[in-house]
């Protein structure tokens, strides 16, 4: 892994996709070496409001326990989580997603009728088809083309990225992304090991045209599908589809190689956001907000110590919410913004990583 903390201050054309940084390898999911995408840049974009939801049902470590047997201080000492939020039995995704998108148009000060895109993340939606996003364009009563993206817990990264693409062509001025997950109805209620690290949430931001300085900075998405068996849901698709059988073998729940996970996960956090700060020209002491996908908090630590990163420009609200794939940095960004945390021209480090395997890692200058 890359030991040094800074960008290329020689690098300074922020707007050049054809850069001449030397393209970073990073070890694979199956521990062989190859280099990371080349990032990019896209000027010019900037966030017109946040807002989030999260079910009301509160589920602690202490519930967990009574209900499953779940030791609460192995939860705690090995991924920092003390409490998650799962959907009522009559909510689904969109219903989620929803909210946020109302909390984040209230905040922008936006009507509706002004959104010309929707982008919605998500790899639990209401069902395989219609969208999730169509079912949140019409509670919405949005007038514009609207589609899903899946890329698990990147998903939000990357929705955000296609998104900002749109705004930066011109092709949209009311840009909505959305990311969220009901996590707890692809969960296996038996596993400890994976059963509380997940909750449900979403999270939204409207984006459009901004000033130069604005938008993404410098921004990586990549994929590795030789790890896709570390982080999966067999069965409920084309390959396995629904059967008694595969309820009974539970492969309708998610699966995972915690351990293999783990340490991809440390790895491509650390390696994407060099990446992308030296393509930037940026160094660590530069970001104000490092925010990264609330997964648990022994990566975030091992991660951001590795970057050197201190602990007081590190975002978590883990604790609360536990992991919420796509709902995660929406989540995140949505309460900082509203603690007052984030002005004018701060660099905002984010990044997501999950099931695919993939990644994607943005430096937004707010």
């Amino acid at each position: 892994m890359p030991n040094d903390r800074v960008g290329n201050p020689a690098h300074t054309d922020r707007q050049s996709p054809a850069s001449d940084e030397p393209r970073r390898p990073s070890a694979g999911a199956n521990g062989q070496s190859h280099p990371l995408p080349r990032p990019q840049s896209l000027p010019g974009i900037r966030i017109l409001g946040t807002g989030s939801y999260v079910p009301e049902l509160v589920v602690s470590n202490h519930d967990l326990q009574r209900s499953h047997g779940f030791d609460p201080e192995w939860i705690v000492n090995r991924t920092g989580i003390h409490e998650r939020r799962f959907a009522m039995p009559h909510q689904a995704t969109s219903d989620l997603c929803t909210q946020a998108a109302i909390r984040c148009l209230r905040a922008a000060g936006r009507d509706p009728g002004e959104v010309d895109l929707l982008v919605l993340a998500t790899f639990t939606p209401d069902m395989a088809f219609p969208s999730t996003a169509n079912l949140v364009q019409d509670q919405l009563k949005l007038a514009c083309p609207a589609f899903d993206v899946q890329a698990a817990c990147a998903g939000f990264i990357f929705a955000l990225v296609i998104a900002a693409q749109f705004v930066g062509t011109g092709n949209s001025r009311c840009a909505l992304v959305v990311g969220g997950d009901c996590n707890s109805r692809v969960i296996n209620p038996g596993d400890q090991k994976s059963f509380p690290l997940f909750g449900d949430g979403a999270g939204a931001v409207l984006l459009g045209p901004g000033e130069p300085d604005q938008g993404l900075v410098a921004y990586q998405l990549g994929s590795d599908g030789s790890g896709g068996d570390l982080l999966s849901r067999p069965a409920c698709g084309s390959r396995i589809p629904p059967s008694a059988a595969a309820l009974e073998q539970g492969l309708h729940y998610l699966t995972m190689d915690g351990r293999a996970v783990f340490k991809w996960a440390v790895r491509i956090l650390a390696d994407s956001s060099l990446a992308v700060l030296a393509h930037a020209g940026n160094q660590v002491r530069d970001v104000r907000w490092f925010i990264p996908h609330q997964a648990n908090i022994r990566i975030i630590h091992a991660a951001t110590d590795v970057l050197g990163f201190p602990r007081d420009s590190v975002f978590k609200n883990l604790e609360r919410y536990g992991n919420t794939s796509a709902g995660s940095i929406p989540i995140a960004l949505d309460e900082l913004y509203h603690q007052g945390g984030i002005r004018r021209g701060d660099l905002l480090l984010t990044s997501g990583f999950g099931a695919g395997l993939n990644w994607g890692t943005a430096l937004w200058r707010w």
